[in-house]
């Protein structure tokens, strides 16, 4: 009989991104953007990174989908070019990747095109003679989005709620809200709750989430507390409001249960 040993060997992240994991461009057709990237190794030894395109989509699940370039029909991932693929940082050196976005001459719809560029550590794989087994290894990687919107003016959001419920997290009633982007232009929303008591209509309660990117053709659950209202059925308004204060309504009735 073959006994295996798993050797499990944690990666602690030294690679830190310090500018930001959305980058986002109001973009005209034919014109050169220029943007960057940058990171720090806080360790204590040299470290190599490695950069590379990915498009991206996610959940209200809380899957998130990364996968080659043109799986999405609005990817810009040809549009990016990057100035090095791969990097090596000494023990705590900070160092800058610089990407040019090309837009086409003709780009086929307005809105929001996107991909994002993952930066993953490189770990060496040092076999070890001694000891028996495989080593497991956890690396962590970050996904920068880089968002353009071509002709902006003339696309918009259209958000929708899938699903609404509470849940119990840490001893505090967590509403979700799940809400979708079904139209062609990355926005920031929040969602908003207003309660109001049956009987009377009096309002009781105006609780917010806090504000997330929700990219076109994607879905976010976002979190709202409203541990302050006690045990009840109530009336109550879901309201999701973007930047431009564009805002999406939906009436609904709420029961908060002891457990």
């Amino acid at each position: 009989m073959a006994i295996f040993i798993l050797q499990f060997c944690f990666f602690k992240a030294s690679i830190v991104v310090l500018n930001g994991l959305s980058h986002t461009y109001q973009v005209e057709n034919g014109k050169v953007y220029k943007g960057k990237i940058a990171i720090e190794n806080t360790g204590n030894q040299s470290q190599s990174v490695k950069l590379f395109l990915q498009d991206y989509s996610y959940n209200a699940n809380g899957t998130s989908n990364y996968s080659v370039p043109h799986t999405n029909d609005k990817t810009n991932s040809d549009w990016i070019k990057m100035n090095t693929n791969l990097v090596t940082l000494k023990a705590k050196q900070k160092t800058e990747i610089y990407y040019e976005i090309t837009v086409p001459n003709t780009v086929s719809e307005p809105g929001s095109y996107w991909s994002v560029i993952m930066v993953e550590p490189v770990e060496e794989i040092k076999p070890n003679d001694n000891k028996q087994g495989v080593n497991i290894t956890s690396i962590i990687r970050y996904a920068i989005q880089v968002i353009t919107d071509v002709d902006s003016e003339k696309a918009k959001p259209d958000l929708k709620f899938e699903g609404v419920k509470i849940e119990k997290e840490d001893g505090r009633q967590i509403l979700k809200v799940a809400i979708a982007n079904k139209g062609n232009l990355y926005c920031k929303p929040t969602a908003n709750i207003e309660i109001y008591n049956k009987k009377d209509g009096q309002k009781l309660g105006n609780f917010s989430s806090q504000a997330m990117g929700l990219l076109p053709q994607t879905s976010k659950s976002f979190h709202i507390d409203i541990s302050k209202m006690p045990p009840d059925k109530y009336n109550a308004v879901l309201i999701a409001t973007d930047e431009d204060e564009n805002a999406f309504a939906l009436n609904v009735e709420l029961e908060v249960k002891n457990d």
